[in-house]
Formats: C-alpha cells, sequence, structure tokens
C-alpha cells in the first residue's frame, strides 16, 4: 500500500471512531442516563410513600402548602412527572442551575430566588434538552392542559401547561414572579420549565408556563394527572 493508502485507511478509521462515539454521546449514552435518573426518582417517590396510610380523599388536607425553605445547591427535594413526555418519566428536582454540581449528574435544578411549589408567583426550573439524559427534551412537544406534575414528600402539585415562549439567553424576565413583567405582585401560582433552543444549540432558550390547578396530599393517594392518557 501506498503512504497515501495508509492514511486515507487512517481517515477513514478515524472518522468511523468519531460517528461511534458521537451516536454514543448524543443518543445512547443520553438513553441510559434517562433510564438512570427515571430510576432513581422512582426510588426516591416509592422512599416517600412508604409508611404512608392510606385515608379517604374528602377527610384530607385540602390546604396547598408552600414549600417555604429553599433548598440548597444540589439538594434534591422534588421530583417533576410529566405524562406527555412517557408514562416512566420522572426527573429529580434540586436545588440550584449550576451544571457541575446540579444539572448534569441530577437532572432539573430550581433557579434560586423564585419561588417554591404552592407559592404565590414563579417555580422556576431548568434543565437540560439535550446531553445529561435530556430530561427536557421534549418540552416543544407539550400541549395546551397538558399536567406537570411536582411530586414532593408531602404530596403532588399538579400544574397545567398554558403556552411556550422563546427568549435570548439574557433574557431572564422569565424568572419574575409574574414572568416577564417588572414589579407586580403575584395573584397566580406558576411554574416555568427553561431549556436551550433550538436543539443543540444555545441560541436561545425555549420556555414553558404552566399554572397551578390543584394539590393532592400523599395521604389521599396519587393523583389522576399523573396517569392521564396522552392523545395528539
Amino acid at each position: 500500500m501506498t503512504v497515501v493508502g495508509v492514511i486515507g485507511e487512517l481517515l477513514v478509521t478515524g472518522g468511523v471512531l468519531v460517528l461511534l462515539f458521537l451516536v454514543w454521546q448524543l443518543w445512547l449514552n443520553d438513553a441510559v442516563l434517562r433510564a438512570e435518573q427515571d430510576s432513581k426518582a422512582a426510588q426516591l417517590s416509592e422512599s416517600w410513600e412508604a409508611g404512608v396510610p392510606e385515608v379517604a380523599e374528602e377527610s384530607a388536607d385540602p390546604v396547598v402548602p408552600v414549600l417555604l425553605a429553599e433548598p440548597d445547591d444540589a439538594e434534591v427535594f422534588g421530583i417533576l412527572r410529566v405524562p406527555r413526555f412517557g408514562a416512566d418519566y420522572a426527573a429529580q428536582l434540586a436545588g440550584g442551575v449550576s451544571t457541575s454540581r446540579t444539572l448534569n449528574p441530577l437532572g432539573l435544578g430550581h433557579y434560586p430566588g423564585t419561588q417554591m411549589p404552592g407559592e404565590l408567583g414563579n417555580f422556576a426550573v431548568a434543565g437540560h434538552r439535550n446531553s445529561h439524559g435530556k430530561p427536557l427534551n421534549a418540552i416543544g412537544e407539550l400541549h395546551v392542559g397538558d399536567a406537570i406534575i411536582v411530586e414532593v414528600p408531602e404530596g403532588w402539585y399538579t400544574y397545567r401547561f398554558r403556552t411556550l415562549e422563546y427568549v435570548e439567553p439574557s433574557g431572564v424576565g422569565v424568572l419574575n414572579p409574574v414572568p416577564q413583567v417588572d414589579a407586580v405582585e403575584a395573584s397566580d401560582s406558576i411554574i416555568t420549565l427553561t431549556s436551550c433552543n433550538p436543539a443543540f444549540s444555545t441560541a436561545e432558550r425555549i420556555i414553558a408556563y404552566g399554572a397551578l390547578e390543584s394539590w393532592t396530599p400523599r395521604a389521599a393517594g396519587p393523583p389522576a394527572s399523573l396517569t392521564e392518557t396522552m392523545e395528539g
């Protein structure tokens, strides 16, 4: 073989290896991480469920509790469940939005300084759309009325998806108590999910908003919103 032929073979082999790496990094590895994150969230949910007695729903406390204590960085405090993302989908919610401590290893992070579930204002969350288990990969597929459920040790908050918005990376107004409005007192409890857009790019942010519909105490059993059948 000539030198040119050897170099050509090496280049082809190198290209194949790079392609295989990309397939692993962008698809197979993410699938493995997604399954691991789903499993960890399910185990956490089971630990909360253990030892909780069932009571009649009408006797359960109907008052929506507020998680007043903001979690520390990387402290897991809840689980996000979205039936539209799949029956087994579950992503841990932790404090902070650092990539190294929260978003990459755990899944989803709560923006410090924004409100907590059940509180009037904006419970704002960040997560990857691609890589590291891509917990918000299907954010653009949400339909109006889809359930967005936040599970905590005490029970479940059910939000309903309302709309999407696309902003520049500097568009921090989406984190206001009333998104995109300054100095206005909040009168509703909402959830804001933020991720990168378009896929495989950080050019802008995709934002999903939802409004709090109900609270279900753990003693009353899982809410019907968890098992909704998705159509369309």
